[in-house]
């Protein structure tokens, strides 16, 4: 059964690149009817926080990409030691009690050669046993021969062994790194593919020689070129790029972010607009472009007014609810958030937007001074007045039944029609714009309405 992972560290907040990577491990694994798993790489004691592994876990939950686990790498430290100190055990690994001094001098002098900084093996044939003196676990790095591999998007890969250093496995204060860990984990939880940024690829032959010293079959990788500006720089806030979250908190929907990071990087002919179950069918890693894909804010913004106007309004409604409690706007006495959603969803980008315009259904409304006097005139008093005793006498509170007497009073006062309904927008909604006017009406209902009217 294929098998596929998200590990994220919990050191900060997820973004794009991190989710895109997730997404795609999760289309594989669903694709092939196999298994996703989610493992939260938190042995980084300095940075990994509470507030960021929520913050993966609410990601994960609002985009709908479902998991098994989480499983924390914190829970399994002892578990990792164990391993390290069989792999000493069988000639693999070596305790290396070089300080702090010495290697910061040996890398200067490195540098200052020219040289690309390594550990040069001081302690690796001393077969040092355990002391009270401080020190780390390195792996046995093979000495010659080369790390091959075919990733399933760069191709085949070769490294030589010369190139690769004795690397720290164990540190100091008794940690994992994530080089250690990360085989362990794939290898027992028996993870099949790893799809992770092109970032990774230096870490995997590394990773590689790890995995064949436990004598555990590598996964089958698949790095994926990393997001890019508009100016060819790695993605950063300055692009405009935020955190998953953050699209969230600003009203965005899950299916416009999904649609849009499952074609960053990825096509399937010309097709722009993919449902959930069309990714899961259509996802091939062969269709992963080589090239860095480059993020599109005004894009994003383009499939999200998409899904705003074709998703379920009642499944929008709902959503919505999170965005009008944000603003404190008590819905009790108004209309159903569905018929909101329907009636502002063609003028708007977001749930967030929606929500902070549709606060006039709800609350009392005041008109600015520089409104009524560049709407209520003398010109239109009378055509006002009428209006409202025509509204009043309505039977059917109705759009249709509202626009036949809003063109009415227009025709009998020989004004245009949005000589009136402007007016009457101002009035009941204490802006300039809103819905069609109709709609606005019936949405707002009759009592609202008159009431309004008769204090503008």
């Amino acid at each position: 059964m294929i098998r596929t992972r998200f590990a994220p560290s919990p050191t900060g907040d997820i973004h794009l690149g991190n989710i895109r990577t997730a997404l795609y491990s999760w289309l594989y694994a669903r694709h092939h009817q196999g298994e996703f798993v989610l493992r939260i790489e938190d042995t980084d004691r300095e940075r990994s926080t509470k507030e960021s592994v929520n913050t993966i876990l609410d990601s994960m939950k609002w985009l709908g990409l479902d998991y098994i686990g989480p499983f924390y790498q914190s829970e399994r430290l002892a578990y990792y030691r164990t391993v390290a100190e069989q792999l000493i055990a069988s000639g693999k690994a070596y305790r290396c009690y070089c300080a702090k001094e010495r290697l910061d001098g040996l890398r200067a002098q490195q540098l200052a050669d020219k040289k690309k900084p390594r550990y040069d093996g001081c302690c690796r044939d001393k077969s040092l046993p355990i002391s009270d003196k401080p020190y780390v676990i390195r792996f046995r790095n093979p000495q010659g021969g080369v790390v091959s591999f075919t990733d399933q998007v760069m191709g085949e890969l070769h490294f030589a062994n010369d190139e690769l250093d004795d690397l720290v496995i164990i540190r100091a204060d008794g940690y994992p790194t994530y080089n250690f860990s990360v085989v362990i984990d794939d290898g027992e939880m028996k993870i099949t593919h790893v799809i992770r940024g092109a970032d990774h690829i230096n870490n995997t032959p590394r990773q590689i020689n790890i995995f064949h010293a436990l004598n555990m079959p590598p996964p089958i990788y698949t790095h994926v070129p990393l997001i890019l500006g508009s100016d060819g720089k790695l993605l950063s806030k300055r692009h405009g790029a935020l955190s998953v979250m953050q699209y969230h908190e600003m009203g965005y929907l899950a299916e416009a972010l999904l649609n849009y990071l499952v074609r960053l990087g990825w096509s399937h002919g010309d097709q722009e607009v993919f449902s959930r179950k069309e990714m899961i069918e259509f996802f091939d890693v062969n269709h992963i472009n080589k090239a860095p894909a480059a993020f599109n804010a005004e894009k994003l913004l383009w499939l999200n007014r998409h899904y705003l106007k074709t998703l379920d309004p009642q499944i929008l409604g709902m959503r919505l609810q999170e965005y009008i409690d944000r603003l404190g706007i008590n819905v009790k006495n108004g209309p159903a958030l569905a018929d909101v959603v329907v009636a502002q969803r063609e003028r708007a980008e977001t749930l967030q937007e929606i929500a902070a315009k549709s606060r006039f259904f709800y609350e009392d409304v005041s008109v600015s001074d520089e409104l009524k006097a560049k709407y209520f005139t003398a010109a239109n008093s009378l055509a006002l007045q009428e209006l409202e005793r025509a509204l009043a006498n309505i039977t059917d509170w109705s759009k249709t039944s509202i626009h036949e007497v809003l063109k009415a009073i227009a025709a009998q006062f020989n004004l245009k029609l949005g000589d009136i309904a402007q007016p009457v927008r101002v009035a009941v909604t204490g802006g300039n714009v809103s819905p069609p006017i109709d709609i606005t009406l019936q949405l707002l209902g009759r009592e609202k309405t008159l009431a309004r009217l008769s204090a503008r």
